[in-house]
C-alpha cells in the first residue's frame, strides 16, 4: 500500500474515534482548547506509528490520549495554583450541532461544571483511572496496561478516588424545564434587584463561584451562604454599566445564559441545582476560557 493510501485510511480509522478521544481529553484537563491539541498529537503520533501492529485501535489511541493528557496536568498543576482567583473548567456547547454528543445521564453527569471542578481534588492517577473505569467502562485490565499499572493497583487507585468524591457529589438530576426555569428566575431577580426573590431561589447553603483570571474583575473567592451570595449579585447587577444581551444555550449538560457585548461572549453562568433551589452559581468571564465556547457556537450559527 503506498503512503497516502496508508495515511488515509489512517484518518479516517482516526475519525471514528475522535470524539471519544476529545471526551477524555476534555473532562481530564478541564480545558476544551487544550483537548483539542492533545487529540491532535494524538494522531500525529498515531500516523508515525506502525499500524500493522496495534491489535485494537480504540485502546491504542485511548493509551496515547490519556498519557498525554497525565503529562499536562503534571505540568498544568503549578500554572493552576499560581492562577488569579478560581479555576474553572471551559464551558463547552454540548446541544445538537455542538459537535459534542452526550450519551448517557452518567456521562453527561460527568460532563458539568460542578463535577469537573471537584476532579481538580484528585491527584493526576486517580484522574484517569477514575474516568476511564466509571465513565467510559474501561476494564481495569486494559487501564492497568495504558498506565503501566497492575489491574490490583488500579482497582486500588479507583476506590480511593471513589471514596474522595463520593461525600461532595451530587445525584440530584434535575428536570432541564426546572433547570431553565430556575435560571430564568435568577437573572430576572439580579436585574430587578428584587432581594427577596433572589433568596426564595438558592438554598441556605448556596455558593457562587466565579472565574475571570485575573482579565476580568469579579470576585477572587467564592461566595457562601445565601444572603451573601444574594448580595454579591445584586451589586454585580447594579456596578454593571455595559448594555449586555443575553441567550440561552445548552452548556455542558444544562442550560446557560450566555452574555454578548456587541457579537463577543462576554460571560457564561450555569446554575447546579439540588431538590430544593438553586446550589451552585458558576460565572465564567475569563475571555480565553470563552474562546473555544464563541468558536463552537460560530460553527453552529454558519450550519444552520
Amino acid at each position: 500500500m503506498d503512503e497516502s493510501r496508508r495515511k488515509g485510511n489512517q484518518g479516517e480509522a482516526f475519525e471514528h474515534y475522535r470524539v471519544l478521544l476529545f471526551s477524555i481529553a476534555y473532562r481530564m484537563t478541564g480545558s476544551a482548547s487544550d483537548a483539542e491539541d492533545l487529540v491532535q498529537e494524538t494522531y500525529l503520533r498515531y500516523q508515525a506509528s506502525e499500524s500493522s501492529e496495534i491489535v485494537s485501535l480504540k485502546a491504542y489511541l485511548t493509551t496515547i490520549i490519556t498519557r498525554l493528557a497525565l503529562n499536562y496536568l503534571k505540568s498544568a498543576r503549578v500554572a493552576r495554583e499560581q492562577y488569579m482567583g478560581t479555576w474553572l473548567p471551559e464551558p463547552i456547547l454540548t446541544s445538537e450541532g455542538g459537535g459534542f454528543p452526550l450519551a448517557d445521564l452518567e456521562q453527561q453527569e460527568a460532563l458539568s461544571l460542578a463535577f469537573l471542578r471537584l476532579l481538580e481534588a484528585l491527584s493526576p492517577p486517580e484522574r484517569a483511572v477514575f474516568l476511564l473505569h466509571e465513565i467510559f467502562e474501561y476494564p481495569f485490565s486494559e487501564i492497568g496496561v495504558m498506565l503501566s499499572k497492575s489491574p490490583a493497583n488500579c482497582r486500588q487507585i479507583f476506590h480511593r478516588a471513589r471514596q474522595a468524591l463520593q461525600d461532595k457529589r451530587e445525584r440530584f438530576e434535575p428536570e432541564p424545564q426546572r433547570q431553565r426555569q430556575l435560571l430564568l428566575s435568577f437573572l430576572s431577580a439580579s436585574q430587578a434587584g428584587d432581594m427577596a426573590a433572589l433568596t426564595s431561589l438558592l438554598v441556605k447553603s448556596a455558593v457562587s463561584w466565579s472565574d475571570g483570571g485575573g482579565k476580568v474583575q469579579t470576585n477572587l473567592k467564592p461566595i457562601y451562604g445565601k444572603l451573601a451570595v444574594a448580595r454579591f449579585w445584586l451589586s454585580v447587577t447594579r456596578k454593571n454599566q455595559r448594555h449586555l444581551t443575553e441567550t440561552l444555550a445548552e452548556i455542558n449538560g444544562s442550560s446557560a445564559i450566555l452574555f454578548w457585548d456587541e457579537g463577543r461572549l462576554a460571560g457564561v453562568i450555569s446554575l447546579t441545582l439540588s431538590a430544593v433551589g438553586i446550589q451552585e452559581i458558576y460565572a465564567l468571564l475569563n475571555p480565553e476560557k470563552l474562546a473555544y465556547l464563541q468558536k463552537q457556537l460560530s460553527r453552529r450559527r454558519a450550519q444552520l
